[in-house]
């Protein structure tokens, strides 16, 4: 099996959707690649695929942005692994999530999805829960906006101008469970909530 690591934001595919909540999983992506240096490029298990190392001499990646929907992100998921030859435990999925506060992050490993369609599908894919994921809080919708509506819509304009942080802190997240681990990532980014 290689010892690359598998970094996939989910979101969904389009320009109307680019700047959506649902959407930062990829925005992480986008910056880790300014690091990675590089272009990305279409593969044929429906993804933008980037592949190379993060900083000089550092881990082999493969940063991935599924073209389906957040809903069907299973599929591109699991080809990618597949073709790379990486095991769930090198996978990182990136994603927003509705039940921790905006401007906060989270990391895991494994556990139920919270109602999360992109992870239900890529855990199917997979035939496993036991991937890694990095949640980037976008909080609940405000008074009684359905969730989808909420998810879908772009940031506040208060929500904007932190929005570089979010998205800086979730791609240094990802950079630190790489190189120190799990726990050393959760010490220092839940501590920070």
């Amino acid at each position: 099996m290689s010892d690359a690591w598998l970094i996939v934001g989910l979101g969904n595919p389009g320009a109307e959707y680019e700047k959506t909540r649902h959407n930062i999983g990829q925005m992480v992506i986008d910056e880790l690649a300014t690091e990675v240096g590089g272009s990305f490029k279409r593969h044929k298990a429906r993804a933008m695929v980037l592949e190379g190392r993060l900083g000089m001499g550092g881990p082999k990646v493969i940063l991935a942005k599924p073209l389906t929907y957040m809903n069907t992100s299973g599929g591109p998921v699991a080809g990618l692994a597949q073709f790379y030859g990486i095991d769930p435990e090198k996978i990182i999925a990136v994603h927003d999530e509705l039940d921790i506060p905006f401007d906060t992050i989270k990391l895991k490993i494994g556990g139920g999805e919270g109602g999360h369609n992109g992870l239900r599908d890529m855990s199917k894919a997979l035939g496993t829960k036991d991937y890694y994921r990095v949640r980037a809080g976008i909080g609940r919708p405000p008074g009684r906006m359905q969730v989808s509506d909420f998810v879908l819509k772009p940031f506040s304009s208060t929500e904007a101008k932190e929005l570089p942080f979010l998205v800086g802190n979730a791609a240094d997240a990802v950079q630190l469970l790489i190189s120190d681990g799990l726990v050393a990532a959760q010490q220092k980014f839940h501590s920070a909530s």
